[in-house]
């Protein structure tokens, strides 16, 4: 192979090797792929920097990851992966024009350069969670929102979508996104009288708010966003036992199915999977459709994907980029899940 291209892999989740959150071997191997079917004649060289992001840590640390990204001459940056560090990443990434995968949440962390595989939309998740509590008659909703980028966004377009449909928002009460205890919240939301509960926030602070909802005996439907993602690890499912969430892979999605079938992918692992499938397709053929491996180069070679069919989201969506779009995943991409007894189970 006579070349090289840098790729960066911007860890935002910790400081260290160590950090949850690592996608190379999801790139490498689709990397692999283009190699191996001659469309991809260069080498691929994947360089970390690690700094850990808000709200445990600092947008600063992330920058010093990027910037460090930058000065290794990396062609393609992958990250961050949480949503109010996207939104902090992206004019760096624009001033640097780098071209920057991002999978988080956040439909303004996008530019020129910036590009969005979602995980979860700060703006269209709170649309599917309104709706959905409209069609089951919980016209009375109370809110309990994490006080900060991620969810201070879900809540207005919460509030602008229940103007639209007839919901009435009867309570919103902001905590700490690091709330260990938010009783206080909960019994507020309560005195309210709600027919629906809603959690949104980044989910740290989700079982604290989960625990004295499920101690007052109140048995109401109660749904949260892409927070409820957590519950694939630790005690977070059996925390928020019941509870309806958006998730990011469906049982009847086909690409998702070949794909488990082909590695052997357990149903807990399903939505990681599906999500560096995505992300690792992405990549590689960002790379192999580029004319060069200059960023500019790059940059034309994302804009290239088009119509790909995605592991993520409902059976039919589709993966890709444009000239002027930066949204990867086109279609039902979000998928209604509840925890129960510890199981994932799709809604509807």
């Amino acid at each position: 192979m006579a070349t090289t291209i840098k790729v960066g892999l911007l860890n935002d989740m910790g400081d260290g090797p160590d950090a949850p959150g690592d996608v190379t071997d999801w790139l490498r191997r689709e990397v692999e792929v283009v190699q191996a079917a001659g469309r991809l004649d260069a080498e691929v060289e994947f360089v970390h920097a690690y700094g850990l992001g808000l709200p445990a840590g600092t947008a600063a640390a992330v920058e010093r990851a990027f910037l460090e990204l930058v000065r290794q001459d990396v062609a393609l940056i992958v990250g961050p992966a949480i949503g109010d560090n996207a939104l902090a990443a992206t004019p760096w990434v624009e001033q640097a024009r780098v071209p920057t995968i991002n999978w988080a949440g956040a439909e303004r962390g996008r530019g020129e350069w910036m590009f969005h595989l979602q995980v979860g939309s700060h703006e269209d998740e709170s649309l599917v969670m309104a709706r959905h509590l409209k069609a089951i008659g919980a016209d009375r909703v109370g809110v309990v929102y994490d006080q900060s980028p991620i969810g201070t966004r879900h809540l207005k377009y919460l509030e602008d979508e229940a103007r639209i449909i007839g919901l009435d928002l009867v309570a919103a009460e902001s905590i700490s996104p690091l709330s260990e205890d938010a009783s206080a919240a909960v019994e507020r939301v309560l005195a309210s009288q709600p027919q629906g509960f809603v959690y949104l926030g980044l989910g740290l602070s989700a079982p604290a708010v989960a625990r004295p909802l499920s101690a007052s005996g109140w048995q109401g439907p109660r749904i949260m966003n892409t927070a409820g993602l957590r519950g694939y690890h630790g005690a977070f499912a059996q925390a928020c036992d019941g509870w309806i969430y958006i998730d990011m892979h469906s049982d009847s999605n086909r690409t998702l199915d070949a794909l488990r079938a082909r590695m052997g992918v357990d149903a807990k692992q399903a939505v990681w999977a599906a999500k560096g499938y995505d992300l690792g397709r992405l990549v590689a053929e960002g790379l192999a459709r580029a004319e060069d491996f200059s960023r500019e180069g790059v940059k034309v070679g994302l804009e290239q994907i088009k119509w790909l069919p995605a592991a993520e989201g409902a059976d039919g969506t589709l993966l890709g980029f444009g000239i002027q779009d930066r949204g990867a995943l086109h279609g039902r991409y979000l998928v209604l899940r509840q925890w129960v007894n510890g199981e994932t189970i799709e809604v509807g």
